[in-house]
């Protein structure tokens, strides 16, 4: 069987953070549609040929859900590579695994912290049993 792969702008890698938010930008956009987060799910479960994809979107035509396809190729969350006359879409986590590092990462921690904090203080304060009574947190 003959593999033939379709050129591809190469994905993201893990070590070559994204330079400018201009990069940053196309991923964002492909993200910010509904259809296109649909289908980013549906390649979640493994790689779907073009047609497969057309099928779970019986409100959109071929041509919609190509379209689809090429703004998420652009932005590098699919890979495609042809089997024969068949186009095998896969998903490519790099570039959302890239915003999360740069944008949530760095909050991450401040906000766990943050809330461990919230969460002794109010252990430490009296609370109200079942009769009204307030009663000390022992634990």
């Amino acid at each position: 069987m003959m593999v033939k792969t379709r050129k591809v702008r190469p994905a993201a890698e893990p070590d070559s953070p994204l330079k400018s938010s201009k990069d940053l930008d196309v991923i964002w956009k492909a993200l910010a549609d509904e259809t296109r987060r649909s289908i980013l799910d549906c390649l979640r479960d493994g790689p779907k040929t073009t047609t497969e994809i057309v099928e779970r979107f019986p409100e959109l035509t071929r041509f919609g859900v190509m379209k689809h396809l090429q703004v998420l190729r652009d932005a590098s969350l699919v890979l495609t590579h042809e089997e024969g006359r068949t186009c095998v879409n896969s998903l490519n986590a790099v570039p959302i695994r890239l915003i999360y590092e740069r944008w949530v990462s760095k909050f991450a921690e401040h906000w766990a912290m943050t809330l461990i904090g919230l969460k002794k203080s109010l252990e430490k304060m009296p609370r109200e049993d079942a009769k009204g009574q307030r009663s000390r947190n022992n634990d």
